[in-house]
């Protein structure tokens, strides 16, 4: 287990705690959430790059590392959908984890005949911008627990079309990344050794 795997099995574990602290609906507890959901954002970045630095790449860590990012931004869409969902919607959440199974299966399925699916930027890009819109939420919800005014910023931002706007972008991105995937004729490499 090297640890560029550590890292990204991390963010698996953090996504269950994450979500426990959302639903305690208090200011410690949001912030809790918020903290450690930036940390497993950051373990995103710092397992790639400790691998490409200091460990070989494995078909593992390959495997592992958009699985692990899948855990944490659709778990914590969902704790967010079951907390204010007339910002984040069952159906956007839907196309979302619909999105995201699909490239998982075809992901396991090329990876079952000795294929690998490339991480395309637009990929990556997707993930930067699924985590700032979470980011982005989880402040405002952390902000909207404190007082003064913070909390009535918090609050008016929430409750402005911004969110809903930006929540519609994220759902269009996501959509459209997969697609890429779906129209691509180079999106297989024969997978490497491990």
């Amino acid at each position: 287990m090297s640890v560029a795997n550590i890292l990204t099995i991390s963010r698996i574990v953090f996504t269950p705690v994450i979500i426990y602290l959302l639903f305690s609906n208090t200011f410690s507890g949001h912030l809790w959430a918020l903290l450690l959901f930036i940390i497993a954002s950051i373990t995103d970045y710092l397992d790639g790059k400790v691998a490409r630095s200091f460990e070989a790449p494995s078909r593992l860590g390959t495997f592992l590392d958009p699985l692990a990012d899948k855990i944490l931004v659709i778990g914590t869409f969902i704790g967010l959908g079951l907390l204010i969902p007339e910002i984040v919607p069952w159906w956007a959440i839907a196309l979302i984890l619909a999105r995201d199974l699909f490239i998982t299966a075809l992901r396991i399925w090329h990876e079952s005949h000795q294929r690998s699916l490339k991480t395309f930027f637009i990929a990556k890009a997707k993930t930067s911008v699924q985590l700032t819109f979470l980011i982005g939420i989880l402040v405002l919800l952390t902000g909207s627990k404190a007082s003064g005014i913070v909390r009535e910023l918090s609050d008016n931002i929430l409750g402005s079309s911004f969110p809903w706007i930006f929540m519609i972008f994220v759902v269009s991105f996501t959509v459209l990344t997969g697609l890429v995937y779906v129209f691509s004729r180079n999106a297989v490499t024969p997978a490497s050794q491990p």
